[in-house]
């Protein structure tokens, strides 16, 4: 039951930051490019798994996304907000997929699932 609540919740958060993006008429272009963008935080599972969650986690918490966000916002900086959106529906679209944060054991072992 907890897993399908996470996974809704990251379908929900992906709907909303696209309906957003979508309402500030930037670039579909520019978002595709760059959705997957946070994944190239795995590359640091190349130094060893601790690095590797702590890289990987910082780069799919919803903290570092919302904080763009809101800096774009309040200062009327449309890149930042832009990037902001896409960082937090690629965080939503891996959280729907039941990708989550990972622990220090294995890149394979999150906080929702065993892969």
């Amino acid at each position: 039951m907890e897993k399908k609540i996470i996974h809704f919740e990251g379908l929900i958060v992906l709907v909303a930051t696209i309906y957003i993006y979508s309402l500030h008429e930037f670039s579909w272009f520019i978002f595709f490019l760059l959705l997957l963008a946070p994944d190239v935080s795995m590359l640091a599972y190349l130094l060893n798994d601790q690095i590797g969650a702590q890289v990987y986690n910082l780069f799919h918490t919803y903290v570092v996304s919302l904080l763009l966000i809101l800096i774009g916002m309040f200062l009327k900086l449309d890149v930042i907000f832009m990037i902001g959106l896409i960082w937090t529906a690629h965080i939503g679209m891996d959280r729907m997929f039941g990708y989550g944060l990972k622990y220090k054991t294995g890149f394979k072992d999150t906080h929702i699932q065993k892969l």
